[in-house]
């Protein structure tokens, strides 16, 4: 390229360093990186997030961090992307104290977290069994909007929550208009066996003009077997079949399993009689 009078810019030295991280070969990345300082060309944000992510996934968080710190030192701004390594890397190694510390950086430097980085933290700070720094952290991504929900864990995560503020969680996104994401929580309630709850967000959708769908109805029965409260599903069945919906396979298997067990459930729903007889 000098040949010919090219000389490569910070995008293909970017190339090149990329390459070598992905091959682990992050040290002789870092040499390149020194070397485009003697070319007059000078390092960007990306060819600092490359590197520390090549020492991130070869394990060595303490030299991605030297990497981070040298780059504030030559005053190129880190991005969400620089943090986002570097609290990856904490958490894999159960650092979340030096996760958390530069989870707070973040703000402080008036940025804002994105998806990444509140997947990240959540996980990490739930591994390690800090519970109250992942309530905390909910409900700040409750108070940034819904763009932010999509980083709900999986349900089985979810208990870990107090019902107030997955309450809170509900009427936020009954708010922003995210059914979906709404009718999660409701079968996530029901996993728990937190009818009331489950119910009370049904009706709150409802009031604001979102129907439940045969999915929901479905989960809320369910979470009524499970509790045996049978009398309370046979009325809720009655409002299914009001609305045009039914049972689904995993709920009427679920059913015949109770009444199995306990045949004078039955008795309790006549109008299963003469179906479950056929």
């Amino acid at each position: 390229m000098v040949n010919l009078h090219m000389y490569p810019d910070v995008l293909t030295f970017n190339i090149v360093i990329d390459g070598l991280c992905k091959e682990g070969k992050v040290e002789d990345a870092e040499e390149v990186m020194k070397h485009m300082a003697g070319k007059g060309v000078e390092p960007d944000i990306i060819t600092y997030n490359t590197i520390m992510d090549g020492y991130c996934l070869c394990g060595q968080r303490d030299r991605a961090r030297r990497v981070f710190d040298s780059m504030i030192d030559k005053n190129i701004e880190s991005d969400i992307i620089s943090y986002n390594i570097l609290i990856n890397g904490y958490c894999k190694e159960k650092k979340v104290d030096e996760s958390m510390q530069l989870f707070c950086e973040i703000s402080h430097k008036g940025s804002k977290p994105n998806t990444a980085t509140y997947n990240t933290i959540l996980q990490g700070l739930f591994e390690v069994g800090r519970i109250g720094d992942v309530k905390q952290i909910y409900a700040e991504m409750i108070s940034w909007g819904p763009y932010l929900i999509h980083t709900l864990m999986p349900l089985c995560s979810m208990v870990i929550l107090s019902t107030d503020l997955l309450k809170k969680l509900c009427h936020s996104l009954i708010s922003w208009k995210e059914r979906e994401k709404i009718l999660t929580i409701i079968n996530g309630f029901c996993l728990e066996g937190l009818l009331d709850e489950a119910n009370d967000m049904l009706r709150k959708m409802e009031e604001n003009g979102y129907l439940p769908n045969d999915l929901t109805y479905n989960d809320i029965v369910r979470g009524f077997l499970r509790c045996n409260k049978i009398s309370e599903m046979a009325i809720f069945m009655m409002e299914m079949a009001g609305r045009g919906f039914s049972f689904d396979a995993r709920t009427s298997e679920f059913l015949v399993d109770v009444i199995r067990e306990k045949p004078s459930v039955l008795d309790m729903i006549p109008e299963l009689y003469s179906e479950y007889k056929k």
